[in-house]
């Protein structure tokens, strides 16, 4: 089958919610993929910050297979191994979130993480304090509670009413924090980078002062690291560059090297206020997932987080180098965005693609870059020209 073919079929029965590009990727290996005319790509979008070790990662479909030769799934009616060994070794990344709970996707961690928020101050004796203070031009994901929680009204309206109790503020501006936080506030939700806003980092100290707010006031710190977390800023997860513990914190995207598994860890005494009957998950933690993403954790003990800090910044300064339309650059390890001085993204995007390089845009002057953590030099440098020249001519 051509792309054309496969694109026809594709808008004949499936919904048309996305802007698809008009090929359809039918292989990858490593930061390579193939489209159905036999095209090659460079990807530095990864399924989103999503194939953190690459596409066709041999550790992963190893991972895989054994495990498929084993069980797929059994439920969390059973303990099984893999979910157990995978939940060790998260928590063993962290000081204080020593829970963790799985599902499937980001927006299923977050509806969790309110849900446990919320639950947590009700078991405490403290029904009344159910606002969430969030975040103007934050992400947390389509479902309707993390929707509620998204500080960007374009996506949603029309699917109104949305659940109540969700206040936000200017991200990164610590007075304003400061006047909103108080002994009735429930939590405060928030990602370390902001990835749907443009690859948009607070300013420093600005997590360390949530911290002692929430901690001054009762409320629960929770930070949505789906996109910033495993790896993808050159730590375990974004937090930690600040040297600062939230309450709990959700994963997904990268955590199984393309797998669909999310992740909310949690404080001992947070989580224990989820007990049976209080929230689940039919698919959550299966074998087939836990086994990915233990094999994603192998590779990031062994080297790889150094590399993404090396590589992050080797990205960095061959995006701030691009030059003509280009307006420099922002992010943190391979999580980074091209700014424009033009209402161009779309466009570069495009030209991108016909160039041989896979990246998207976030609105109209923002490329984002989200390669494999396994990305090489030599691809870095490669995809920084492919750029520079679709910068040029879009």
């Amino acid at each position: 089958m051509t792309n054309q073919e496969l694109v026809k079929r594709a808008q004949s029965v499936l919904f048309q919610n996305y802007r698809t590009q008009p090929i359809a990727l039918v292989r990858g290996e490593g930061s390579w993929v193939w489209d159905a005319d036999g095209k090659k790509y460079l990807d530095f979008i990864g399924g989103i910050a999503t194939v953190s070790v690459g596409h066709a990662n041999p550790r992963v479909r190893e991972a895989l297979m054994e495990q498929a030769r084993l069980l797929w799934h059994a439920s969390n009616l059973y303990v099984t191994e893999p979910q157990v060994r995978l939940a060790e070794r998260l928590t063993a990344q962290t000081k204080t979130l020593k829970r963790a709970f799985f599902c499937n996707s980001g927006t299923e961690a977050n509806e969790a993480m309110i849900k446990l928020a919320r639950h947590y101050q009700v078991v405490n004796g403290h029904p009344e304090r159910i606002e969430i203070l969030c975040f103007h031009n934050s992400f947390h994901g389509r479902t309707l509670g993390s929707l509620a929680a998204t500080g960007q009204p374009k996506y949603q309206q029309g699917f109104g009413p949305l659940p109540a109790g969700f206040r936000f503020l200017e991200y990164g501006e610590a007075k304003a924090l400061e006047a909103a936080v108080s002994d009735k506030t429930c939590a405060v939700l928030l990602e370390p980078l902001q990835g749907e806003a443009g690859v948009l980092p607070p300013p420093r100290g600005y997590l360390s002062r949530v911290r002692e707010l929430c901690t001054k006031h009762g409320a629960l710190m929770l930070l949505d690291e789906v996109q910033t977390g495993m790896g993808r800023t050159g730590a375990y997860f974004a937090h930690q560059h600040e040297r600062i513990e939230p309450d709990a914190m959700t994963l997904a995207k990268g955590i199984a090297g393309g797998v669909p598994l999310g992740a909310l860890l949690a404080r001992e005494d947070v989580a224990k206020v989820f007990t049976p009957g209080t929230h689940a998950s039919t698919f959550g933690g299966n074998p087939l997932a836990t086994a990915a993403a233990s094999a994603v954790m192998d590779l990031l003990a062994e080297g790889l987080l150094e590399r993404v800090q090396r590589a992050g910044e080797r990205l960095s300064t061959r995006l701030a180098g691009v030059g003509g339309r280009s307006s420099g650059e922002r992010g943190s390890g391979l999580l980074r965005a091209l700014l424009l001085s033009e209402d161009l993204a779309p466009k570069v995007v495009t030209k991108a693609r016909e160039l041989g390089l896979l990246v998207n845009a976030i609105g109209e002057r923002v490329v984002r870059l989200a390669p494999p953590l396994t990305v090489t030099d030599e691809e870095i440098d490669r995809a920084s020209e492919l750029l520079a020249e679709a910068v040029a001519k879009a």
